[in-house]
């Protein structure tokens, strides 16, 4: 709709402004607004048709790229861990870009963030880590604090692999990928203990049952 421009009808820019975005938006919602934002169409066979079988008929089934983003658990052993490599003289040169310094300073233990790499009387959180592939698998879940899941798997392995030389765990010309992040043996290692399984007839009632 288009207004003449009288000084009678005229219209603020912010409202103007906000009406063109609910079109573009409404006519987005129309044409597949999933699939601009998954960057996938109906085509690639990736995307559902109507949601099926929700008995409150709210909601949709996840797509398969959604799926996927979620199923990303990194075993101990490093299980799951995709394709890619790195190593610490890559990850050097991400560490400011990326915004690890930002947080933990330009050389791990300047800043507000937790120290990530040895200074005097500040120990390292990496050094604590009892196995390696769960600090590629934190940094890909949760960093950058403020944009975490930027990174690529390349640049995981590089930032993974600088922190372990800069923790003097690794050597600055060692190669990380899936096979040879799951051989390293961390520091710590050996005062880990893992959990006792856990049992449901074991587990405290937080309530009594009432006769």
């Amino acid at each position: 709709m288009v207004l003449p421009r009288t000084d009678s009808n005229r219209l603020p820019k912010w409202l103007l402004t906000c009406s063109a975005a609910i079109l573009v938006a409404t006519i987005a919602s129309v044409t597949g607004v999933d699939a601009q934002r998954t960057g996938y169409s109906r085509d690639d066979g990736e995307l559902p048709d109507a949601p099926a079988g929700n008995p409150s008929g709210l909601g949709r089934r996840p797509y398969q790229p959604e799926m996927r983003q979620m199923a990303i658990s990194i075993a101990p052993d490093g299980a799951g861990l995709p394709p890619g490599s790195g190593n610490a003289a890559q990850g050097a040169t991400l560490f400011a870009p990326r915004g690890c310094a930002d947080c933990h300073g330009p050389n791990g233990h300047e800043g507000p963030g937790p120290v990530i790499v040895d200074f005097g009387d500040r120990h390292s959180r990496i050094k604590r880590f009892p196995f390696a592939p769960l600090i590629w698998d934190f940094m890909r879940r949760a960093m950058p604090y403020d944009r975490p899941g930027r990174l690529s798997n390349d640049e995981l392995y590089a930032l993974t692999a600088y922190l372990l030389f800069r923790n003097g765990i690794i050597e600055e010309t060692d190669v990380l990928d899936a096979k040879s992040l799951a051989r390293i043996q961390m520091p710590h290692r050996a005062e880990y203990t893992p959990p006792a399984p856990w049992k449901p007839s074991g587990a405290p009632r937080s309530f009594k049952i009432l006769p």
